[in-house]
């Protein structure tokens, strides 16, 4: 046949057909066009009607999923309250430490309101009264998720101690419920606060007025942070010190034991520092993530509105991501320690699983970062990077501080020679404890970076701190499981129940190191991005104006102006430490001649007769803790506005050099104070001589340098970098014209 013409069987089919099939086979061709094109129309605007309900209803999706958390948070604590608290001498003793730390918080919320309000009009006056109330929304937040998180894990404390006197896993369980109630409320209330501020200030200013008040909720979190970081450091050390000088170096007591005056003060210590001040740490560094998230991708991606909704849904799927965390380890009946470690990994996989399709369906295909052009794949690529941070963290902190590993031994074997060389190696392990950790957050600053620019480095830090609702119920399990201990030692329990709590308690000792080491890192990162908002803001400041103030940004070392303000920046952290550190040794002192006044007026204490008057140690921790982190937590502040009067170069210098040092300085004190204190236990164990050794004692000296180290200053810096990266973003426009 030739080309071009029809067959005879063709020509029949459509001229032959009967007039009935005519309208059947019409409908059949013009069907199957039309489900073409219906396919063709779905996969055209279905994306389109996904990215614009994603960036409609983001928010509020975000807004849901906090709410979930809060709900699990008070499902939780039905748990914990269900459970039996035990005998009345357990519920006395529990009841005492519930009330030296409520009286403590109190006494601290009086103290620090005080310097909220003359904030909050500093900032109504100079700035705006809409970024004033940020502030105190981010203030109270912060507090409000340390108080309930530190009253939930006294609570539960007697109730893992009853426990424990039968099942070791339920006591696992009851303890990480506890915790748990922490994680929940500082991502939920961290998420609710941020994303209900920013819709307000959308609907009321407009969202560049929102995201530019954002920084002063921001700047609220981090203040109250430093305070109650500090002050609970001081409180929980000074008083932790100062039982253990006297008790185990002189009396020759056990831990926890009821004869010592400053058993009490200790247990508390421990709530108010482990519990509420590393809740109102993280609150403000998963807060500062989101809003420097946000910031970053206002500033850099003016063109794509998604990158400021992204954050927020990335913090919502952590939520539940942390909430699929807290459920296996409930339904998991393994070696605790082991469980723990794959609650993180299994919030981490959910996280990774869901990030995918809200990625893709939130981005299109293609959008610039500055004048770069990225795509979904790459910001996805960033969000992996900040999940395997937390990983590689984790896993490099517990090497350093496990009584598993060689640092920790090498101490505990340094301790047989006296108690300098214990000193000396506590030292060098803290020292090198800095080296990996440095150089995995390069690398994910350098990753990050390369895969979607400064956006990409904000993106990771978020998606790092997605974890903090599972991360902080590993570290509340620590001082639930410590006060079990205590209620146990101080309760007569059986020996049986006191190696069930002691076993958790050096689980709890190295999952408290490990969020550390989490909180460190992760506002290493945090500070960047708030560098690097810090410029842009700076940029956007002068160049509506035409000013040459906008070189400033390109902070090059050979201005002199940033030599000196890097200079001053690395002088920050230190002087803080010193402020910090003399803090505790006055505290503990007093402490020390407290104990040893009791012991010679009543000397019936020692052999049980006489009642110590644990409300006296009580007493002079919590007045010293209040009036010592006064001035320090003040520092970063005065430091920030005085470098402002000097010029940007100055205070972008500042910035720099606060981070760097305070990167370094935080993770040599955080692990080295942790590992003094896990080489003490591994002694007391019956290893290298056991307890009332030489070794043993050498390990006490060690244990008591080390824990300011590790729950004083150490962990204090954080908030102190960022209080100074948030001012100097929320100044630039009443200082610099």
């Amino acid at each position: 046949m030739r080309r071009g013409q029809v067959s005879a069987s063709e020509i029949d089919v459509t001229e032959t057909a009967c007039p009935e099939q005519f309208p059947v086979r019409v409908k059949q061709y013009l069907g199957s066009r039309f489900r073409v094109a219906r396919l063709l129309v779905v996969c055209m605007i279905a994306p389109f009607f996904a990215i614009n309900a994603l960036l409609g209803a983001g928010i509020w999706i975000a807004l849901i999923c906090a709410l979930i958390g809060l709900a699990t948070a008070f499902y939780l604590i039905r748990i914990v309250i269900a459970c039996p608290p035990g005998n009345d001498q357990m519920r006395r003793i529990s009841g005492a430490i519930q009330e030296g730390a409520k009286a403590y918080l109190n006494r601290q919320l009086v103290a620090v309101s005080v310097i909220a309000v003359i904030i909050f009009f500093l900032l109504g006056f100079t700035r705006d009264f809409f970024t004033a109330l940020g502030f105190l929304i981010g203030a109270t937040c912060s507090m409000a998720a340390g108080y309930i998180g530190m009253r939930v894990a006294v609570i539960s404390n007697s109730r893992v101690a009853q426990v424990a006197a039968s099942s070791k896993e339920s006591a696992v369980r009851i303890a990480f419920n506890g915790g748990s109630v922490t994680g929940l409320l500082v991502v939920g209330l961290g998420l609710l606060s941020v994303g209900v501020f920013f819709l307000i200030g959308e609907q009321l200013f407009g969202r560049d007025r929102a995201i530019s008040s954002l920084v002063g909720l921001g700047l609220g979190a981090s203040l109250i942070s430093v305070f109650a970081r500090l002050g609970g450091g001081i409180y929980t050390k000074a008083a932790d010190v100062g039982a253990d000088l006297v008790g185990k170096l002189e009396a020759h007591w056990d831990e926890d034991d009821p004869r010592n005056p400053a058993a009490i003060a200790d247990n508390v210590g421990d709530n108010v520092g482990d519990c509420a001040g590393m809740a109102a740490d993280v609150f403000e560094t998963y807060a500062i993530s989101i809003i420097g998230t946000v910031l970053v991708g206002f500033l850099t991606m003016a063109a794509t509105p998604q990158a400021v909704i992204y954050p927020f849904l990335l913090a919502g799927i952590s939520v539940l991501a942390a909430i699929a965390g807290i459920y296996y380890v409930n339904k998991t009946k393994r070696d605790p320690a082991r469980v723990l470690g794959e609650g993180v990994i299994v919030s981490s996989l959910v996280s990774a699983i869901f990030y995918w399709p809200a990625t893709t369906i939130l981005f299109p295909a293609s959008f610039k970062v500055g004048d770069e052009t990225h795509t979904p794949f790459q910001v996805y690529f960033a969000t992996l990077i900040g999940l395997a941070m937390t990983g590689v963290i984790v896993a490099i902190t517990h090497y350093y501080t496990s009584k598993s590993f060689v640092p920790v031994r090498k101490i505990a074997r340094a301790s047989e020679t006296g108690h300098a060389t214990n000193i000396i190696a506590g030292l060098a392990v803290g020292q090198q404890a800095t080296a990996l950790p440095v150089v995995f957050i390069a690398l994910a600053i350098l990753l990050s970076y390369s895969a979607s620019g400064l956006y990409g480095v904000a993106v990771a830090v978020t998606s790092m701190l997605s974890s903090a609702g599972i991360i902080i119920s590993l570290d509340s399990f620590g001082p639930i499981s410590d006060n079990a201990g205590g209620v146990a030692v101080m309760s007569g329990m059986g020996k049986e129940t006191r190696l069930v709590t002691d076993s958790l308690d050096a689980i709890g000792n190295t999952m408290k190191a490990v969020t550390k080491g989490y909180a460190i890192a992760s506002a290493g990162l945090a500070a960047l991005v708030l560098f690097g908002s810090y410029v842009a803001e700076l940029r956007a400041h002068f160049d509506p104006a035409g000013s040459h103030g906008v070189n400033s940004a390109d902070f090059s070392l050979e201005q002199p102006k940033v030599i000196i303000g890097l200079f001053v920046g690395g002088l920050l952290p230190f002087l803080f430490c010193a402020f910090s550190m003399e803090a505790v040794g006055k505290t503990a002192g007093a402490v020390v001649k407290e104990v040893r006044r009791q012991l010679q007026k009543k000397p019936g204490i020692l052999s049980g007769t006489d009642r110590p008057e644990y409300g006296a140690c009580v007493d002079i921790v919590t007045k010293a803790a209040l009036r010592e982190m006064i001035v320090p937590a003040l520092l970063p502040v005065i430091f920030v506005v005085g470098a402002a009067y000097l010029g940007p170069l100055v205070l972008g210098g500042l910035l720099i050099g606060t981070i760097v040092t305070g990167l370094f300085l935080a993770i040599s004190m955080t692990s080295g104070g942790a590992a003094w204190d896990n080489a003490k236990k591994f002694i007391e164990e019956g290893n290298l001589g056991g307890k009332g050794s030489s070794a043993h004692q050498a390990s006490v000296t060690g244990d008591t340098v080390g824990d300011p180290y590790k729950d004083t200053a150490g962990p204090a810096i954080n908030p102190v970098i960022k209080v100074a990266n948030i001012l100097a973003i929320l100044i630039i426009p009443i200082v610099f014209h």
